[in-house]
């Protein structure tokens, strides 16, 4: 019986703890309903470089039904960005380096959705009154300038935002788009980047993610896709999305693949994970809902494998999969892959894209992952292009004028044309552009020319629909929009706009300004061309986030070059020279006024009387100070003057006994 109180203590407490668990995983049980997944797509170019792309998603539930804003997996300062500021959607990228579409492809969803233009790019929707889209626009930008270490808050003066209406993404009146094309991108915007993510870069696939390896390649870019339905009962698909994407171009080391099989053609380098990002897989991150690793063969590179496979006179098959591809002699992979998936588009009826797939289920610290493919023979392919390769250049000379031109070359696509026939004059091929200019650069929209196949042509021949917005003076830049419509059969296209460089207040000049100033990177948009990879293999591309991203349809998308512009600027070295002369005569002015007015006369008079009585010698001064006292008189030292006096003369009857002496021998030598 002396027992019984101290047991019922402990089942009372057993009780107490179950109800308090139970209670909150009915409170929160919807928090567990985060979800996190990590990819990584890596795939040969052409050009003897390896692409590699990491893609990492987040997805919470909406906050309305998560019962507070505490979150398992969702990074929170998003969550309360969303919250705080009414985001309907946003993107951010971080991109050093541009992407190369003629050599590392611009017909497939990696380039139309992941190369963007060198330095920050900005783009957000709110779902807030119009009147408000500009105060929570620039709220946004400086809350992500202290969130990822960058100069974002830049792009709330009047050179680099703007409003669209059309041309870049279809809204209603609250998307805001702004560029810094002279941001340099380094380990301080990649790292809060990192921090994002549920395991950062500890555990899972972003331990690949070497700093020195990613910053040396010859792109990097960094992007964040926010879509949130927070806002929107109604709708279906409710909650937060969060997309983080890091696509990087990298080379591998080729020492070991000098192997030249002709004057033109060499081997390909071989390389592995260890070898490009210096780590291995070492497990997938315990977050992680689906972690896997795919190698992808592009059409160009599948049609040459399979007329390599054909060719009897190579032998050595190498069995990496079941299906295409089985006996391919051209390359061999170090780990024998899972699955293999076939893409399956009826606009590329010829070849089709080969998807290897890896799960990172099985790997551990002691037995790590890390794939490598091998090459056996030269393969030369080329990557699928946008029907027109656009590029922007300057015309003219001076500080005054000049012009912007943007040239439109045909890439002879013939697959992928929504019309059957392509040589009829009725078929056309659209192009949008969306260009914004700063305003001290004074475009004159009135001098637009086209050129079709190197001759004028009418406008309203070619631009169906053109929306300007004029810029105004330290208020808002220029923007432009275009639809133009060229004949399918058109080799090369330009257009032109003139412009007039204006002035700016010293003050509103950059800390380098003769290097010149910065026109972000025109969009050039082709939507009559979808891109989209589906691969079929009982619809398990469904459960891969980056693969059904894939599958979903999006306009071909490219960016131009960012345009350096010289304007007229001051000559910022003469007010330095001017402050330092200014500066140096009120200096010597001020001293010597100074110095005449803090001078005290009788001091300087006692002072000199004491170093001439020191300069004396004891037994004169104890002489005249027994005089003094003899006579009853107060004694004073020897005046200076005389002392001086008396070395001047001293000194002057020693230059007259030289001159008078330089006379005697003068007169005695003359005679």
């Amino acid at each position: 019986m002396a027992h019984l109180p101290r047991r019922t203590h402990s089942i009372l407490l057993i009780l107490s703890f179950q109800i308090c668990f139970s209670t909150i995983f009915a409170v929160f049980g919807s928090v567990f309903q985060e979800e996190f997944s990590e990819e990584l797509l890596l795939k040969p170019l052409p050009d003897r470089k390896v692409l590699a792309h990491f893609h990492f998603e987040t997805t919470a539930p909406p906050l309305s039904t998560s019962h507070g804003r505490h979150h398992h997996l969702f990074p929170k300062a998003i969550a309360q960005l969303v919250q705080k500021f009414h985001v309907k959607e946003m993107e951010l990228s971080f991109t050093q380096g541009r992407w190369n579409y003629d050599r590392w492809g611009g017909f497939d969803p990696i380039s139309s959705s992941n190369a963007k233009p060198p330095g920050v790019e900005l783009w957000a929707v709110f779902d807030v009154p119009k009147d408000q889209v500009d105060a929570s626009w620039k709220n946004l930008t400086h809350t992500l300038s202290g969130l990822f270490c960058a100069s974002i808050n830049f792009l709330e003066s009047s050179t680099t935002y703007s409003a669209h209406e059309w041309g870049f993404h279809p809204s209603s009146g609250g998307l805001r788009y702004g560029t810094l094309p002279r941001e340099a991108v380094c380990t301080e915007n990649l790292t809060p980047w990192l921090k994002l993510l549920p395991c950062r870069d500890k555990a899972g696939l972003s331990a690949l993610l070497d700093r020195p390896s990613i910053y040396r390649g010859f792109y990097h870019s960094q992007r964040l896709h926010l879509t949130s339905s927070e806002f929107h009962s109604s709708s279906v698909e409710s909650g937060i999305v969060l997309e983080q994407a890091l696509t990087v171009v990298l080379q591998p080391n080729s020492h070991k693949t000098s192997k030249t099989f002709s004057s033109e053609t060499k081997l390909q380098p071989s390389w592995s994970l260890s070898s490009i990002f210096g780590r291995k897989v070492t497990g997938r991150c315990v977050l992680a809902k689906t972690s896997n690793v795919y190698l992808q063969l592009e059409r160009g590179l599948v049609t040459e494998l399979e007329n390599l496979q054909k060719d009897n006179t190579i032998t050595g098959p190498d069995h990496v999969g079941s299906g295409g591809l089985k006996d391919n002699p051209g390359f061999e992979l170090s780990v024998r892959p899972d699955k293999m998936y076939k893409e399956v588009n009826s606009l590329h009826r010829k070849s089709s894209s080969v998807l290897y797939e890896y799960s990172i289920e099985r790997y551990s610290v002691f037995e790590p992952f890390d794939l490598g493919l091998t090459w056996k023979f030269p393969v030369v392919w080329s990557c699928p292009r946008a029907p027109l390769h656009s590029s922007r250049f300057l015309m003219g000379s001076g500080n005054q004028r000049g012009t912007i031109a943007i040239s439109f070359i045909s890439t002879d696509l013939e697959e992928g044309f929504l019309s059957a026939n392509i040589g009829e004059e009725s078929c056309k091929l659209q192009a949008d552009i969306f260009q914004v200019v700063p305003w001290y650069i004074k475009v004159y929209y009135h001098t637009l020319r086209v050129f079709v196949d190197g001759q004028p042509e009418a406008i309203t021949n070619v631009v169906e629909k053109m929306h300007v917005s004029p810029s105004e003076d330290k208020v808002s830049p220029g923007v432009m929009e275009l639809v133009l419509k060229f004949p399918c059969a058109v080799k090369s296209a330009a257009l032109t706009l003139e412009f007039d460089k204006g002035f700016l207040h010293i003050d509103e000049y950059p800390p380098d300004a003769n290097q010149g100033f910065d026109i972000p990177s025109a969009v050039i948009i082709f939507p009559n061309f979808q891109t989209s990879m589906h691969y079929l293999e009982d619809n398990s591309s469904n459960k891969s986030p980056m693969l059904s991203k894939f599958q979903e349809k999006s306009p071909v998308l490219s960016y131009t070059e960012v345009l350096l512009v010289p304007l007229t600027t001051p000559d910022f070295s003469m007010p330095y020279n001017v402050i330092t002369i200014t500066c140096t005569v009120f200096a010597l002015y001020f001293g010597s006024l100074l110095n005449v007015l803090r001078r005290r006369v009788g001091e300087e008079e006692r002072i000199l009387k004491n170093s001439a009585s020191k300069k004396a010698g004891r037994l004169p001064q104890l002489l005249s100070r027994l005089s003094a006292k003899l006579r009853g008189k107060e004694w004073e030292p020897p005046q200076s003057p005389s002392t001086s006096s008396s070395f001047i003369s001293s000194k002057l009857l020693l230059k007259v006994l030289i001159v008078a002496g330089v006379a005697v021998f003068w007169q005695y030598y003359s005679e």
